[in-house]
């Protein structure tokens, strides 16, 4: 019998062991530099995202920086923390289509540069409507988004 499908909620409360912090060396010291690497939850990354205000925004470089000094670490691991902000942006949606009105408010979340990031529930149509309504300006560069002076 097939496996029943995971909820994107049940997947945001699925630590699997983390976080942890380790001392990283080779290749991905070579890429993100040296020092203590913290993976974190994915729950640690929706709680910091839930503490972004109206009209406020957060980077994913942000979200790094703070479960970094969290931990007691250099660094926060860039991949995992760009795939935990991605579940819990698709877990909000899947609450705010129960009926939920207090959700993570992921579209407050940018990419490290100030970009949209498309892969969030609604993609960029959704974020804009979104940002915009909080006073936010977005500007097009090419076929990317990004919030003016962000």
């Amino acid at each position: 019998m097939p496996r029943k499908k995971r909820t994107w909620r049940e997947k945001l409360m699925d630590s699997k062991g983390h976080p942890t912090v380790q001392e990283v060396s080779g290749e991905l010291s070579r890429r993100w530099g040296s020092g203590k690497m913290v993976i974190p939850a994915p729950i640690e990354v929706d709680k910091i995202m839930r503490t972004v205000r109206k009209g406020k925004l957060i980077t994913i470089d942000g979200i790094r920086k703070q479960l970094a000094s969290n931990h007691g670490a250099d660094f926060a691991c860039p991949i995992t923390t760009g795939i935990f902000a991605w579940i819990a942006a698709h877990a909000a949606d899947e609450a705010e289509q129960e009926g939920k009105k207090r959700i993570t408010p992921y579209w407050r979340t940018l990419k490290s540069n100030g970009e949209l990031n498309a892969k969030y529930p609604g993609g960029i149509d959704n974020l804009k409507t979104r940002l915009e309504s909080e006073g936010h300006t977005i500007v097009q560069r090419r076929n990317r988004f990004f919030v003016q002076d962000a």
